[in-house]
């Protein structure tokens, strides 16, 4: 069989090819869809020194669910929502170093991680020799020279960095086209795990297949050393960017901004849980190892890549961003998915003590500017980071869809420009109350379509809640053959479908029968304790019962839970209004609409929470954030006219506020209730500012058509008490109406 790589004469032998050692092509997995990458960028970036943490390479994670997060694909870099610069092609030739020597500093044992090779007095220390500690022979002296010949095809060309794994070199394949290669080398030829592991890479990593990942051309053999042959990456490492950063600002840090760390978390992310999904682990992730190209970025340096269920390999990976259960129980996804979330918090903080204070842990929101300002980022971190693996995120998927929604947040705080997207999770918001907060509005939790309710809950088109509860009870027995009923208080197990339990739930609350509620919930968390769904609706439960205290402390976990969906912000708000506390209420209202107007209930909030603190203009720029094609725009433009001339609280309105609310009015399409009413405030406010002195009559200034004198607003506001006497639905409201009609018009002598 013929060799299909481009520029190669050999044949297939043994599986692979006896010219460029390629294996043949096949189809390979489908890789998530990946987009344009972003960065900056130097030469290959290599490892620095890592340590290796033990040999048990057991799952560290047991969590049976994940509480059913579902995905959505993303076409390029950021989800589209980030500009990030491109960075040139480096010629290869100019990334050899001119001086292969590694740091003392920066010298360890491979087995033990014991600092080795050091100086004393003032004496330079040994490149080569023994650990003191576990006597182990060590070697930081380059194995190979410009001009050797390795496997008898690759031609060195000079060192490229050194890594955890020993040198990488720049080379020439000689038989393919000469193109550019790397050879990595090993830290120790003696080392047995050293050579294990590059064995493990030239047995598996050659099949790997993605867009985001470095290739593995070969695996060859010199002089008793092992090397691994990939792809030549002329960029500039993440670890290398922050160095320039560093360098451009005056030697001061200067941490990547925060949608653009985002952005290349995300685009590696697809790469990782490619990886996971063919049984490997990347184990040693961190900014060393992703590097940026022109307009993509690669996941380089495999050599800790390990197999799922290899219980015996050795483990590398880097102290400050290798989670703390590694040395116990090994790695897994979820620990992969660890070092994700650290190298995320080194690019985006000036993150001191990294490696020592806060080795597992993140600094204080209150010592962290960025933190402070990007809460949902914090919390995304903080999930990401959590000491118990089961608390993380469960898969790159699951990550990679909460940081998505943390970056729309983010640039639509940077640049006010909103950043509307579907939840996976949750229903679009509900047409709002303008008036008051009304948690039964608040977005609903989607049906998972693999559940095996799913189909049943479609079917059910009651929106009685006691109805929908009889129904969802009567399905769960005769699903389960059980006598019991919930009404009777007789016990029941869990059905099983989860998401008719959480609809019962749901239904239950609505009737007010919250006991019964709780008893679902709790049944549903013994059974899965990490399903945050519970707290979603015991937060709602809470609210229902005007326990805002417990509904706050729910619906705040679920925003931890979740940190890229905009309704738990929306739900802890709607909490937080109920309580009184308009100033945290608004925070979170203004998070949301400004990310997405579409959630419409809060930007009504947060103009009944910036009024209730006086502040006019604020309010009316709230309502204006409600879209023109949303059917709540009349309600926001008639709230914002209102607002406009409100005499109750803030500063007093003036002719400017009178006239820019009447001529808001004039544009509205409104029924002839509609425009009664309203014209009534806005008359009944100018008729105010006018006795109270706020004003000065003014035949110039217009309000509603009519002239700024008191007879004229008198007689137009008895002409709106009129039409609305008429459009009352009883009597008594009708008399009312005309009484108040005659005590507006003006005095006369007839």
């Amino acid at each position: 069989m013929k060799c299909e790589q481009p520029g190669c004469t050999g044949t297939i032998e043994d599986g692979y090819c006896d010219v460029c050692g390629m294996a043949p092509a096949k189809p390979a997995a489908k890789a998530p869809a990946r987009g344009a990458a972003a960065g900056s960028g130097a030469a290959v970036s290599a490892s620095s020194p890592s340590a290796r943490a033990g040999t048990s390479a057991t799952s560290a994670s047991r969590r049976t669910s994940s509480s059913r997060t579902r995905t959505t694909g993303r076409s390029h870099l950021g989800a589209g929502l980030v500009q990030v610069p491109s960075m040139p092609i480096r010629d290869p030739s100019t990334a050899v170093l001119s001086d292969a020597e590694v740091a003392e500093d920066k010298r360890y044992c491979g087995r033990c991680g014991e600092p080795v090779g050091r100086g004393r007095s003032g004496r330079p220390g040994r490149p080569e020799g023994f650990c003191r500690k576990c006597g182990n022979a060590y070697s930081f002296t380059p194995k190979l020279k410009r001009g050797d010949l390795v496997g008898h095809q690759y031609e060195v060309m000079g060192c490229l960095a050194h890594g955890g794994l020993g040198w990488i070199y720049l080379a020439r394949d000689r038989n393919v086209s000469n193109r550019w290669v790397v050879l990595k080398g090993l830290l120790d030829s003696g080392d047995d795990d050293a050579l294990a592991a590059a064995m493990a890479e030239r047995r598996f990593l050659a099949e790997v297949e993605h867009p985001n990942i470095v290739k593995i051309y070969n695996f060859v053999q010199h002089k008793g050393a092992g090397y691994t042959v990939m792809e030549f990456i002329g960029g500039t490492s993440l670890r290398d960017l922050l160095k320039q950063r560093r360098v451009a600002n005056n030697a001061k840090p200067d941490p990547v901004p925060v949608p653009q760390a985002i952005a290349y978390m995300l685009e590696i992310l697809p790469a990782l849980g490619y990886l996971h999904r063919l049984g490997l682990l990347f184990c040693d992730f961190k900014p060393d190892n992703v590097i940026q190209q022109e307009d993509a970025l690669k996941l380089i340096d495999l050599g800790g890549v390990r197999r799922m269920d290899d219980a015996l390999g050795a483990i590398y990976g880097t102290v400050g961003f290798q989670a703390p259960e590694i040395a116990d129980v090994g790695p897994s996804v979820v620990s992969d998915l660890f070092t994700v979330a650290r190298t995320l918090a080194v690019l985006t903080i000036d993150f001191k003590g990294y490696q020592s204070t806060f080795k597992y842990t993140l600094p204080a929101p209150a010592d962290v500017p960025v933190f402070a300002r990007h809460e949902s980022l914090y919390r995304f971190l903080r999930k990401g980071t959590a000491a118990v693996p089961d608390d993380r995120f469960q898969s790159a998927e699951e990550m990679a869809d909460q940081l998505v929604g943390v970056l729309r947040e983010v640039v639509a705080g940077d640049d006010g420009l909103p950043r509307p997207a579907a939840s996976t999770l949750f229903s679009p918001d509900l047409y709002p109350r303008p008036e008051a907060p009304d948690w039964h509005l608040l977005p609903s939790l989607l049906v998972a379509s693999d559940d095996p309710g799913a189909a049943f809950l479609a079917s059910v088109t009651a929106t009685d809640p006691a109805e929908v509860v009889a129904g969802l009870q009567a399905h769960m027995l005769v699903e389960q053959n059980l006598g019991g009923s919930w009404r009777t208080g007789d016990p029941i197990t869990a059905a099983p479908s989860r998401e008719v339990q959480l609809r019962l739930a749901r239904a239950l609350i609505e009737t007010g029968d919250s006991t019964t509620a709780q008893r679902v919930l709790d049944e549903i968390e013994a059974a899965d304790q990490w399903d945050w769904r519970v707290a979603w609706y015991r937060g709602l439960d809470a609210v229902s019962r005007g326990d805002y205290a417990t509904a706050r402390t729910a619906f705040d976990r679920v925003w931890s839970e979740v940190p890229g969906e905009l309704a738990p912000k929306l739900a802890l708000g709607v909490a937080a209004e109920y309580a009184g506390d308009v100033t945290t209420a608004g925070h979170l209202y203004d998070i949301v609409a400004r990310t997405d107007p579409g959630f419409t209930t809060a930007s009504f909030g947060l103009a009944r929470c910036r009024l209730a603190a006086g502040d006019r203009a604020g309010a009316v720029e709230a309502y204006n954030r409600v879209a023109d094609a949303s059917r709540a725009y009349l309600d926001a433009q008639i709230g914002a006219a209102r607002a406009l001339v409100d005499v109750g609280r803030g500063t007093t309105p003036g002719i400017a506020e009178l006239t820019e609310a009447s001529t808001a009015v004039s544009r509205l399409t409104l029924d002839g209730e509609q425009r009664a009413h309203l014209a009534r405030d806005l008359l009944q406010a100018a008729l105010h500012l006018l006795r109270t002195g706020a004003v000065r009559p003014d035949t110039r200034v217009q309000v509603l058509g009519e002239p700024l004198t008191e007879r004229r607003l008198r007689l137009a506001l008895e002409r709106s008490y009129r039409v609305l006497a008429r459009l009352a639905p009883t009597q008594d409201e009708r008399i009312r109406l005309v009484d108040m009609a005659n005590q507006a018009r003006p005095r006369t002598l007839l």
